[in-house]
Formats: C-alpha cells, sequence, structure tokens
C-alpha cells in the first residue's frame, strides 16, 4: 500500500513539475523583452548599491576629538568656532545670526576673521580646513 501511495504521488510531482515548466517556458516566451529589461534593471540597481557602498565613506568608530591646541595657536574664539560649526550646518549669515542672537553684521565679521585664520577664502574652504584640523566634526 505505501509503495503504491508513494509511486502516485512521485507520478502526480513529475506532472505537476512538467505542467509548471510548460507555464514557465509559455511566459518567458510572452514576455521576454520585459523579463529582459527587469533582468538588465536589477543587475544595475545591484551595480549601484555595490559602487555607492564601496565608494561613500565609513564612519570611524571613534568620537569625535576636538583639537583645541590648533584652535589657540590659530586665536580662534569661542563664538567664532560657533559660527563656524553653523556654517558646516549650511546656514545663511540670517540664519547664523538669529540661532546666535547676533546681528548679521557681527556674522559678516566673524567669517572674515575665520577666513583670515584659516588662510582661505570662501565658505567650503573654510569647512574643509576647519575639519582637517579637527576644529568642527
Amino acid at each position: 500500500m505505501a509503495r503504491t501511495v508513494v509511486l502516485y504521488a512521485l507520478v502526480l510531482a513529475a506532472a505537476a513539475f512538467a505542467l509548471e515548466w510548460l507555464q514557465y517556458k509559455y511566459f518567458t516566451k510572452a514576455y521576454s523583452i520585459e523579463i529582459y529589461i527587469v533582468l538588465v534593471a536589477i543587475g544595475f540597481a545591484a551595480l549601484g548599491i555595490w559602487v555607492g557602498h564601496r565608494l561613500t565613506a565609513r564612519e570611524s568608530g571613534e568620537p569625535f576629538q576636538q583639537n583645541f591646541a590648533a584652535q589657540q595657536s590659530l586665536g580662534i574664539s569661542l563664538r567664532e568656532r560657533e559660527v563656524l560649526e553653523a556654517l558646516a550646518r549650511g546656514q545663511s549669515n540670517k540664519e547664523i545670526a538669529r540661532t546666535l542672537g547676533i546681528s548679521p553684521n557681527t556674522v559678516k565679521t566673524h567669517i572674515a576673521n575665520l577666513y583670515a585664520k584659516l588662510n582661505v577664502s570662501g565658505r567650503v574652504r573654510a569647512i574643509e580646513e576647519a575639519r582637517a584640523l579637527h576644529l568642527i566634526p
């Protein structure tokens, strides 16, 4: 009895597999271009994820250590450092003035002083130099 059940089960499984295979063959013929487009899209998405993962900078596990010696040797005051941090956050002069409770002209003065002390001529270079010196995270 068990042998007959196993035999019938194998025959039914083979028939189900054959039907599924035939349906797959029909599906691939009917939608072949769409399948290729999806496969290419999946490939490019996987490649993009891999390249993005390889090229993006990873955060080091160590916390930020501010370089107080560089800050003192350059003569950067606490307020100028606050302005520098706000610059790094991408705030405009008016936003920095509003955040720190000072006038926009004072912000301009602090930024001009920072440019001179860091020996740079623009916001982006000031931020890059400050990060290189570990003045801001």
